[in-house]
């Protein structure tokens, strides 16, 4: 009998130990893996937000930044960590596209992780420096026509979201423009701009924002088909009647496996940092697109998103326009 109750407590304490850390969490530091360099816009709105969650979460998070790959060093590192709600991730166009298409990560999924949330989306545009000769889309598209590969377009990794949307460009207007990649997210393309290696650059409005409110560089057209209220000036492709619409997103992530409470708790304390003034105010500041989806709705998202672009670049592929 004493065997008996003894074994008894114990299969009572393994089944009700994970329910208790869960409840008692976060008991330690959180880890937030951005996998791009410091400095650039997914970096910046991640820390932005991480700093706002930390209030209703009653933890500390901080963000580590894991370059290369086009993310993939960073995701290996979230795929593999336990899945405890120790280690979190930040998703982009290039976790959720690129690597996957490329098969840079032999096994790789989404499915590998538990998603919590999108916070951001922003559609890709052209900006140029302030004293650029093309003042209008119209003017740069005619120029790459008349001479082309003269001018020079800064894009981020081959292969990646902002070379697949100067691409549909080209395809769609007759444009020949030289690609120049500019591996590690944002920043290196606005040093490239800012010192005249490239004559463009395919990004989003936000992550140059200081550049364009600091009147060191404008944007031409933005590719979607809904007008920025943070860029009023910079018209919409679909004013142009161009059906491009590309972008990136930020998407918040826990490895698989990671105990139901605790992703109800992560993802109740960032859509607090979501909502509040202060995040909202600040996206609007630095150009950014709000643009939240729960856990209930971003994987289903996830998925239609794949599915879409996938079928793009697939038919890419068959016209020799992308290898």
């Amino acid at each position: 009998m004493l065997k008996t109750a003894m074994g008894l407590a114990c299969a009572l304490t393994l089944v009700t130990a994970p329910v208790n850390a869960a409840e008692e969490y976060p008991t330690r530091d959180i880890r937030m893996i951005v996998p791009w360099g410091a400095g650039g816009g997914t970096d910046g709105i991640v820390r932005k937000i991480t700093d706002l969650a930390e209030e209703p979460l009653s933890g500390t998070v901080y963000v580590e930044n894991i370059e290369g790959g086009m993310s993939g060093n960073g995701l290996i590192q979230l795929i593999n960590a336990k899945a405890d709600g120790y280690t979190l991730g930040a998703l982009t166009y290039d976790s959720v596209i690129t690597v996957p298409w490329q098969d840079m990560l032999p096994g790789y999924s989404v499915d590998e992780m538990d998603l919590i949330a999108r916070i951001t989306s922003e559609p890709d545009a052209i900006i140029v420096p302030a004293d650029s000769e093309h003042d209008s889309f119209e003017a740069l598209i005619e120029a790459a026509k008349a001479e082309p590969g003269a001018i020079r377009a800064g894009i981020q990794n081959m292969g990646a979201r902002t070379h697949l949307t100067l691409l549909q460009l080209m395809d769609a207007t007759g444009a020949d423009f030289k690609i120049i990649s500019y591996p590690g997210g944002a920043a290196p393309q606005k040093e490239a701009l800012l010192n005249g290696e490239i004559d463009l650059a395919v990004t989003s409005l936000g992550d140059f924002a200081s550049l364009i409110e600091g009147g060191d560089a404008r944007g031409l057209i933005e590719f979607t088909d809904v007008q920025s209220q943070s860029f009023p000036d910079v018209p919409p492709a679909s004013e142009r009647d161009l059906d491009i619409q590309m972008g990136s997103f930020i998407i918040l992530a826990a490895p698989a496996g990671t105990p139901e409470p605790i992703l109800d708790e992560l993802e109740a304390a960032y859509q607090a940092a979501y909502e509040s003034d202060e995040f909202q105010d600040w996206l609007v500041d630095v150009g950014v697109t709000p643009n939240w989806l729960g856990r209930d709705e971003v994987t289903e998202w996830v998925d239609t998103t794949q599915e879409e672009i996938f079928a793009t670049m697939e038919e890419l592929q068959e016209q020799g326009i992308l290898d």
